[in-house]
């Protein structure tokens, strides 16, 4: 096919260009993206601060929303509206900033009855983890009215973490160094918000107990600090590597306490537990609180952003018109 398109390409420096469907990867489905997101592997990915890709040219942008135009696959056929978070797409594999995508089958899923197209991406891997987070507290215990702390609360993960434990009828205490975030936070359903400081330095390895739960977005020292605060046989869920992959804590809120640390991870999810997890976002979300979170920008504008989210300066989600 020689049909043309508008792409952000990867070469060392992001540019907008054209590409031809051609040049695509090959996949068994083809989907027009309507929308992509800018999350904090995309910043990293765009700005080159992080090793994201090493591989060019290539288009970045983790997650993507949009409707087939082709499939060589029985699950989808054209004119279906799918999404897409992780396997490697943005990453290992060409993603969502452009406006043709082609994927395999199997990383799709139907968007849900209830969410539009810019819903979904509203969402998009962020809320998608946030859900994961939460599953796996409950899993492990975790009960309604619960204090849960939630840390890197204004960023894509924060935001919905704070939103979707406030609906369930947790007590979400927010962590942030944003002052004028805390309105925001309240907004969504903040009980609480404490200054990021408090976590962010070199604290004791068994302090205070403070919370039943937590969600980590930010790691490395914040997370050490987190797991020493939590309570007796809490659990803490951490899905971020915002500070750095290190985890300078000791064993003593394992042992002494019985603290439970689960990782979240979010990109190779089974088929059947992505569509579980999207439909309960369905349910669980509104369109004015999504508003309230998102900003919307375009292809030329990503680079802008990318920047500005690997300096912490972005609050909630924000999210790329594709075929603007």
């Amino acid at each position: 096919m020689s049909r043309h398109f508008q792409a952000l390409v990867l070469n060392k420096e992001p540019e907008i260009k054209q590409l031809s469907l051609n040049e695509l990867p090959e996949g068994e489905v083809l989907v027009k993206v309507h929308y992509s997101a800018v999350n904090y592997k995309d910043g990293l990915a765009v700005t080159g601060k992080g090793k994201i890709v090493r591989e060019f040219p290539f288009v970045p942008g983790v997650d993507f929303s949009g409707v087939v135009e082709e499939s060589n696959s029985a699950s989808y056929k054209p004119g279906d509206k799918v999404i897409l978070t992780g396997w490697g797409v943005g990453e290992r594999y060409w993603g969502g900033y452009a406006q043709y995508a082609r994927v395999k089958a199997d990383w799709l899923v139907p968007l849900p009855d209830g969410l539009s197209l810019k819903d979904a991406m509203i969402i998009g891997t962020a809320g998608f983890t946030a859900a994961l987070s939460i599953v796996a507290l409950e899993e492990q215990g975790v009960k309604t009215g619960e204090d849960v702390l939630v840390t890197g609360a204004t960023g894509g993960v924060g935001s919905f973490a704070v939103y979707l434990l406030a609906k369930l009828g947790y007590k979400v205490i927010a962590s942030t160094g944003k002052e004028s975030s805390h309105d925001y936070l309240r907004q969504l359903g903040a009980s609480d918000i404490i200054d990021r400081a408090l976590l962010s330095e070199k604290g004791k390895p068994l302090d205070a107990q403070k919370w039943g739960a937590a969600i980590d977005t930010v790691g490395s020292q914040t997370l050490a600090n987190v797991l020493s605060q939590t309570k007796y046989e809490g659990t803490v869920a951490a899905c971020g590597l915002a500070a750095g992959n290190d985890l300078p804590a000791t064993v003593f809120p394992f042992i002494l306490r019985g603290v439970k640390l689960i990782g979240i991870e979010s990109v190779m999810v089974p088929y059947e537990k992505r569509v579980k997890a999207w439909k309960q976002l369905a349910q669980s979300v509104d369109a004015p609180a999504l508003e309230s979170m998102v900003t919307e920008i375009t292809l030329t504008d990503v680079p802008e952003y990318a920047e500005r989210i690997t300096n912490g300066e972005i609050q909630g989600r924000t999210i790329v018109n594709v075929q603007s």
